[in-house]
Formats: C-alpha cells, sequence, structure tokens
C-alpha cells in the first residue's frame, strides 16, 4: 500500500507542476480581452493544477482497510489487463499522428469525427459490445459542436476542408 500511496504522491506532484508550467506560458500570450486565444489554455492549466491538487490529496486519505476478496480479484484483472494497456496507448498516439497529419486535408469537422469514432473503438475494453450507433452520434455531434464554437463563437479559424468551405 506504501507504494502506491508513493505513486499517487509523484503523479499528484506531476501533474500540479505540469499545470504550473503550462499555466506560466499561458500568462506570455498575449491579451485582447476575455475570450480570446488565450481563454482556452488558462481553462485547461487551471483544470490541471485542480486535478494535481485532488490527486495530492487523494495520496494522503487514511487506508480504507484491507482488501476484500473481490477487491483483490479485480486488483489482479487490472494488473493483468496492465499488459494490454501498452498496445491501447500505442494505438492512440498512431491516431493522434494520423489525426494530425490529415487535418489540413481532411477539415476539422470530418478528421475529428473519424478520430473520436475510432478512439472510441480503441478505448472500448474488448468484453463489452460495441454500441457503434451511439459512437458515430457522439463523435458527429462533438466535432461539430467545437468546430461552430470555435468558428462562431470564439471567431477562430479551424481547417474546414473541401467539404465545408463556405
Amino acid at each position: 500500500m506504501k507504494t502506491i500511496r508513493m505513486k499517487e504522491l509523484a503523479i499528484g506532484v506531476a501533474m500540479l507542476a505540469i499545470g504550473l508550467i503550462y499555466l506560466a506560458m499561458t500568462m506570455q500570450l498575449p491579451d485582447k480581452g476575455l475570450i480570446d486565444s488565450a481563454f482556452v489554455p488558462y481553462i485547461l492549466a487551471g483544470t490541471i493544477c485542480l486535478l494535481g491538487v485532488l490527486q495530492l490529496l487523494a495520496s494522503r486519505r487514511p487506508d480504507l482497510g484491507p482488501l476484500t476478496t473481490e477487491e483483490k480479484i479485480e486488483a489482479e484483472a487490472e494488473k493483468a489487463a496492465g499488459a494490454s494497456d501498452y498496445g491501447t496507448v500505442a494505438k492512440t498516439l498512431g491516431l493522434i499522428v494520423i489525426y494530425a497529419a490529415l487535418l489540413n486535408l481532411v477539415g476539422f469537422p470530418i478528421m475529428t469525427a473519424l478520430y473520436l469514432y475510432v478512439q472510441f473503438l480503441v478505448l472500448t475494453p474488448t468484453a463489452h459490445k460495441t454500441n457503434h450507433l451511439a459512437y458515430v452520434a457522439t463523435a458527429i455531434i462533438s466535432s461539430a459542436t467545437i468546430y461552430v464554437a470555435f468558428r462562431y463563437g470564439f471567431d477562430l479559424m479551424l481547417p474546414s476542408g473541401p467539404l465545408f468551405n463556405f
């Protein structure tokens, strides 16, 4: 249990440090008003710092007592699944590279919807049934919402691609 507590503490310290560094970098962006190019980075920096603090607090919580048999089985299953996590990370990194490479050519709305759908498939555990309709709907709605928010709400241009040149 002591090693778990130390890992949680290290993760909390790392997240807080990254959040503070990101916040310092964000403060160097030019300030043009309330909602500008620094708006989202400020939100992200604040969120990372908040998560770091929450992780630090979680690492200080008292032990909840010995593990039950069911909790031991779950811990063993998570440990066994840890080997497959490297494959998921590799797939995710590959998807990010493909997304970045094709973003300007295909455009943000289409490429983001495709990326999200495939990422949902990658992150779905093999034991669960895949709900393709829900994945497609979530990907399309999320992509469209983000595109409209940035294009018309924040007045920031995103690559629109050949189908959305209007």
